[in-house]
This record gives C-alpha cells, structure tokens and sequence, in this order.
C-alpha cells in the first residue's frame, strides 16, 4: 500500500506542475517528488515509522479475530499497519512533514488527502478560537472536496469564530443523469490502456525510485528488530502513531 498508493497520492500532492498533460510531462514530476524524499535511516526509522499488526476486536459491530489467527495461529510479523512522517527535500517542501497511515481492521474504509494550513504569524483574534484552514480531499467512499475556514458565527453578542466547510462533492452538483457513477477497480485504468495512454500508468523509473525509498525503510526494521506494535481491530492503530504526530504537536485528522 505505501509503494503503490500512498506514494502516488503523496507525489499527485507534491509535484510541480507540469509543463503539459503530456504523459512523461506528467510522469516527470512526479519522480521529482520520490527523488527528493529524504531517506529514513538510523534513528530516524524509530522516530519516524509506525508498524503495526490487529489483534482481537471489534470491527463492524462484530468480534474480530486477530491477524494471527486469521492466518492460521502461527505467529508473523507481517504488518497490518503504517504510519510513516515523510519529508520532500526541495525548495517548496523544505520542513513541511507529509503524514502517510494505511491500514486494515480500521473503524472505517476510507481513502483521504488532508492539507493543513499553517498557523497565522499574528491574529487579532483570541487565539483558543482560531484554527488553521484546512483542505479535505476525499476519494473513496465518496468524491469530495472541503474547504474548512473560520467564520463569525451570526450574533450581536459578542465576537465568537468557528469553522464552517465549503464542500464541493461530485454527487450533489451533478444531476443523476451527469453524475459520475462508481467504477470498478481499474476500469478507468482498462480504458486508458486501451487508448495509449500511459500518463496513469507508472513508469520504471518512478517505481524504482519508489522502492529505494521503501527498501531504506525496511532494511531499518529488520536492523534494528522493530516488530509490529499490536493495536486492537476496529480502532485507528497503535499508539505509536499518536506519539508520531504529537512529537511534532500535530495529530490525525478525524
């Protein structure tokens, strides 16, 4: 899941824009995006990685088995979970973290691109009250788009902000006959196959780049014997992931 979606999504995010919708115009940049990765070793592997394995719980409102039994009773060491804080070396990115978190037995299947804003430098406001904009892009379950922005709530008392979403969804602006329907895995993939085009399609230099980066990464968890911490089915990770953020004062979204 890393090397073959986060890494997509985190490069769609990072990249510069290209000089045209031309396919390797397209593909360039987003190997720019995995070339400037800075690579996680040494100590960093523990300050800046998460791996994780379910145990037993509670997903759907029904008990869940743990991985382990799931995979027969033997025991493994084979992730259910990453959370991983990356960092792109260049000039727009310098000391920007991208969070990336990918796992199974979570509360919900989701797919999500949320962009924090930074804080102001100086606000005449009360600052308990004010919060950083923040860009929610959702692909999966549903194809939206929302802008969180401070506001005034209406009142001749007083001065009180709050956040108020401007939401962009695909389902609600198109009419039923427009809207774009659910498409199975890979179709629009087939489709641009079919037509010669390749701008979807990953090229060899991007996926070893790609790899190299995620190769660096577990080499270090086989170095230095980091095992996957156990977190319970149906919740959000171990609690590892938590402390990834909250070293950096941030924290998941949702």
């Amino acid at each position: 899941m890393v090397q073959n979606h986060l890494l997509q999504l985190l490069c769609m995010v990072a990249m510069e824009p290209p000089t045209s919708l031309a396919s390797d115009a397209v593909r360039n940049e987003k190997v720019k995006v995995l070339q400037s990765l800075k690579p996680i070793i040494g100590r960093d592997i523990a300050r800046c990685t998460v791996r994780g394995q379910y145990g037993q719980g509670v997903a759907d409102g029904k008990m869940a088995p743990a991985y382990v039994d799931e995979a027969g009773g033997i025991a493994s060491d084979t992730e259910t979970f990453v959370a991983i804080c990356a960092h792109i070396e260049n000039w727009r990115w310098a000391g920007v973290p991208f969070y990336l978190r990918t796992g199974k037995r979570l509360p919900m299947r989701t797919s999500q691109i949320i962009i924090q804003f930074r804080d102001l430098p100086h606000s005449i406001f009360p600052k308990d009250q004010v919060q950083a904009n923040r860009l929610s892009i959702s692909l999966q379950p549903e194809e939206k788009i929302a802008l969180s922005v401070m506001t005034k709530v209406p009142s001749l008392e007083g001065l009180e902000l709050r956040p108020l979403s401007l939401n962009l969804s695909l389902d609600d602006g198109y009419t039923a006959r427009t809207a774009p329907r659910r498409r199975i895995a890979y179709e629009r993939l087939f489709y641009e196959a079919i037509h010669n085009n390749p701008t979807l399609f990953v090229r060899r230099d991007e996926t070893e780049t790609g790899w190299a980066w995620v190769d660096g990464i577990l080499q270090g968890w086989k170095s230095q014997a980091m095992t996957p911490q156990y977190y319970a089915a149906g919740t959000w990770g171990p609690s590892g992931a938590f402390a990834l953020m909250e070293r950096n004062g941030h924290s998941w979204h949702g």
